[in-house]
């Protein structure tokens, strides 16, 4: 039997994933991408596995969120009217899927996946030698009211009883003990246990596509330029070269939807886009955990850079310019919590979270096209589920068992 030829585009967590998956399995995969593996969203993300992630960002549906969110001012998320507008559609669709029949029933689908994720990364961390690059100590929700940590409180004891999530409740004394450096308004915080953190996201998902190349697999560099069916497989040109694989897997972050397009599918990707940017600390202080706070909605992070300052979302057209004035709102915020230094970086970096209206991804067959498959949309949470997505891919298009029901990922739910 002739070895299974496949391509897979995009090398960000996902792609890298789904190719090491199929190589092992004995394809001869070649990865596309136009930059090095890990340069796009994997590399400037938070670093954290999420294993405690299994309720999806919903959209805001109380008046009072929407009120404040209006005056675009707030840290956690911004908006511009023409992006909203180009949007509007899926993020209609996202607004009614986050109403509270429907995401109950998003919820337990979406945990289905995100409960894989710690045993999926495992394999690849070993294979790839990266364990230098990954902590197992969980990481720190901070907040400043008790009213706000006693609901989510009542959010982690619910996720415990349903999906085995494990978290300590800090006081301020606990909190301190491991943060010495925190600002005097924070009054407590959960401390979620079973996430991994890693201190180099991109160094990561490259260490992965290492492995992969150790086991036969070839990147190759370059733009792509056309897809199109061709007999019984597909044509791929780039503007290196042309491939004519048996399948071809998309997986190509925030920009699937566009070239889902071109093949005839009408799905309704949006993105949320983010900026960080990475400071020294002052002389004495220093950083122990990933620190999310809650409240105002940024993120830092110990990285090997430099502490890490991850924003929420800006909802906007995926190649819009930058505009950095979120990221200045929370740099603001964030050196009042701990002591920043200087910035390490003239500008700051910007991505895009593929998104889709019912926050779970696409992962499957293309609903039209033998040998074409989707592995897209993952929102937040790629680099946390790029490598479930990989061998639950592998599984489908080897058409093995998967190890949960795929039924709530399929591409034709659209």
């Amino acid at each position: 039997m002739a070895q299974r030829n496949v391509v897979v585009l995009g090398a960000g967590m996902v792609g890298v994933s789904i190719a090491w998956h199929l190589q092992k399995r004995g394809c001869q995969v070649t990865l596309v991408d136009r930059r090095q593996p890990g340069r796009e969203t994997s590399y400037g993300n938070a670093g954290i596995i999420q294993r405690e992630a299994v309720r999806p960002y919903a959209f805001p549906r109380d008046m009072k969120t929407i009120l404040s969110v209006l005056p675009n001012k707030r840290v956690d998320i911004r908006y511009r009217p023409g992006g909203m507008l180009n949007a509007f559609s899926p993020l209609l669709s996202y607004w009614h899927n986050s109403s509270s029949r429907l995401y109950k029933k998003i919820v337990p689908e979406y945990a289905s996946l995100i409960k894989l994720c710690l045993e999926a990364h495992g394999p690849m961390i070993e294979a790839s030698g990266a364990d230098h690059l990954v902590r197992r100590e969980g990481w720190l929700e901070i907040y400043r009211t008790q009213e706000r940590l006693d609901k989510r409180i009542t959010q982690a004891q619910e996720a415990l009883a349903l999906y085995d999530v494990h978290f300590e409740v800090l006081d301020r004394a606990a909190l301190e003990a491991k943060e010495p450096d925190i600002g005097a308004d924070i009054i407590g915080a959960i401390h979620w246990l079973d996430p991994w953190t890693v201190a180099d996201p991109g160094a990561l998902v490259a260490a992965y596509a290492d492995a992969f190349t150790q086991m036969g697999g070839r990147i190759c560099q370059a733009d792509i330029q056309r897809i199109a069916p061709r007999g019984e497989g597909f044509e791929v040109q780039t503007d290196q070269e042309t491939f004519t694989p048996d399948d071809v897997v998309m997986a190509l972050g925030p920009w699937s939807g566009q070239w889902a397009q071109e093949l005839g599918y009408s799905l309704p990707t949006f993105v949320k886009r983010g900026y960080h940017m990475h400071y020294a600390t002052q002389p004495g202080a220093k950083l122990h955990y990933w620190l999310m706070d809650a409240e105002v909605g940024y993120l830092l992070a110990p990285m090997n850079a430099g502490v890490r300052l991850t924003t929420g979302a800006e909802l906007d057209r995926l190649e819009s310019p930058a505009d950095e004035e979120q990221l200045e709102a929370a740099e603001k915020v964030a050196r009042d919590m701990f002591p920043l230094g200087e910035r390490r970086e003239q500008t700051a970096w910007k991505g895009a979270r593929p998104c889709l209206p019912d926050m779970k991804p696409i992962i499957g067959p293309a609903p039209r096209h033998k040998g074409l498959w989707f592995a897209f949309g993952h929102g937040h949470q790629g680099f946390t589920l790029g490598p479930a997505t990989g061998e639950l891919l592998a599984s489908m298009m080897f058409e093995e068992p998967t190890a949960i029901d795929m039924a709530p990922f399929r591409a034709d739910r659209f």
